[in-house]
């Protein structure tokens, strides 16, 4: 015995080799094209994955733009300054509402067409190729086992003659009838036919096989291309029905006049608007309360000039000046009421201060700056010179001064003044400056005078005044 059995080989090539057994496997062609066409059958079910992502994704936009709807739903806030008919604001977000809600609609729309005719056309292209898979495999298979079957009895035989060509040459010649050589070569030539035919008729498959695959190819191209074109014209067409949309909204934007609210704004409430002729308000026009009260008419005002009270200083520095009815003298920078708030620099209440007569157009008052400056506090009681105009200004503030002070004000002559200045009753220097310093201790000590005495016209003695406190004293001393 001779003969090795062989192993199944390898397939090498397509081509059947002249061997009575090829080492060919004859299902290699077939797994190929199987293994083609179940490529074929994946990449179409990457498409209906797509195709159907393509349509959850219309069904959330539908959803989202309610979302984008619910935006502008209600009714504009303070509506009513908008023109409520067509072309204005309100027309405009009418048309945002009615675009939006089409814009909805057409993404629910476009999601059951996907559904409906688009995949429908990659599912049934999908059961096509499953099922030429199923063809190929199950011919073929079918095929391959025939001549399996045929090789292996071709096999045998051979086999077999292989033996008895060797028993042959130990007998001596001596055969049975159906071991002799001659037969069995003749079987294997039999059996050796029926596998060619089975091959072949296999081989004749595999070429009506790959025949076909170029025309079912060519069908699943055009499927796809279909589908391909089917899905165009749905999401194609709903993403330009969208633009569409959104130009109709610019449309109306940009067809409101740029001053058609305003001309309807100022058409309705116009009588609740500024009237551009009439004239400005004026303050010297405008009336309030107590404008015109006594307390706030001055007794005097006016420019007058002022040495500093600050000894390294010299010369005068001017200001404006009020005598008011609340028996003040008020100083002020300038009588500009309206660059800032006239707040007064230096104020000095009269009736506590002590008042010389005019010296020409000079007269002099010696006071405590009752303001609530920082200053005021330190600078204590402080002797001011003044100078009017003329002669007769000085005159005219003296005699304001002296109503607004009344009988409290305590009068006396500087060390400037001259000697024809005194007023009437003084008899020499010294008495009137004993005269002052009572009248400062009584200050001091909080007498202003034993009786009222209302707006003199004439300053009164100093002894006068004297005699005044005397009685005054005489009397509390009595009671």
């Amino acid at each position: 015995m001779s003969g090795d059995s062989h192993a199944l080989p390898v397939r090498q090539a397509t081509t059947l080799s002249d061997e009575a057994v090829p080492d060919v496997d004859p299902t290699s062609t077939a797994g190929l094209l199987a293994e083609r066409l179940q490529a074929w059958k994946h990449a179409v079910g990457y498409l209906e994955d797509y195709v159907g992502a393509v349509e959850k994704v219309h069904k959330a936009h539908a959803k989202e733009y309610e979302k984008v709807l619910k935006t502008i739903s209600h009714p504009l806030r303070e509506g009513a300054h908008f023109d409520q008919g067509l072309g204005g604001v309100a027309g405009f977000f009418e048309n945002m509402r009615v675009n939006t809600q089409a814009m909805i609609n057409s993404n629910s729309e476009t999601e059951k067409t996907l559904k409906g005719s688009v995949l429908p056309i990659l599912e049934r292209l999908h059961k096509e190729i499953k099922a030429k898979h199923k063809e190929v495999s199950h011919g073929v298979e079918k095929s391959a086992k025939e001549i399996e079957k045929a090789r292996n009895t071709t096999q045998k035989h051979i086999e077999l003659l292989g033996q008895q060509a060797a028993s042959f040459e130990s007998a001596g010649g001596k055969m049975t009838p159906t071991d002799d050589p001659y037969v069995i070569r003749r079987g294997v030539l039999h059996r050796l036919n029926k596998q060619v035919i089975e091959e072949n008729n296999h081989r004749n498959d595999l070429i009506v096989i790959q025949d076909g695959f170029k025309a079912f190819e060519a069908h699943v191209i055009q499927v796809v291309q279909q589908a391909m074109d089917a899905l165009n014209q749905v999401a194609g067409g709903q993403a330009e029905k969208i633009r569409a949309l959104y130009v109709d909204m610019l449309g109306a934007a940009q067809q409101i006049p740029p001053e058609f609210e305003w001309n309807g704004f100022v058409a309705r409430e116009g009588h609740r608007l500024v009237d551009p002729k009439d004239p400005p308000r004026s303050v010297d026009a405008i009336v309030f309360p107590n404008q015109d009260h006594n307390s706030t008419k001055p007794l005097i005002e006016g420019s007058l000039e002022r040495k500093s009270r600050n000894k390294l200083s010299w010369g005068t520095q001017s200001g404006y000046y009020v005598v008011t009815p609340s028996k003040y003298l008020h100083e002020f920078k300038d009588d500009d009421n309206l660059r800032h708030d006239p707040k007064p620099e230096l104020s000095i209440y009269l009736p506590d201060a002590v008042i010389s007569a005019p010296s020409g157009e000079k007269f002099t008052i010696k006071g405590k700056d009752k303001g609530g400056s920082f200053s005021s506090k330190l600078a204590g009681t402080s002797e001011l010179h003044f100078k009017a105009h003329s002669a007769a200004e000085a005159q005219k503030w003296f005699d304001a001064i002296r109503i607004a002070a009344g009988a409290s004000g305590a009068a006396y002559e500087s060390s400037a003044s001259s000697p024809n200045a005194s007023l009437p009753g003084s008899v020499s220097e010294k008495p009137k400056l004993d005269r002052m310093d009572s009248a400062h201790k009584e200050q001091d000590v909080g007498i202003t005078g034993g009786e009222t005495v209302s707006s003199p016209t004439t300053l009164s003695p100093v002894v006068s005044r004297q005699n005044t406190l005397k009685n005054g004293t005489e009397k509390k001393a009595t009671a």
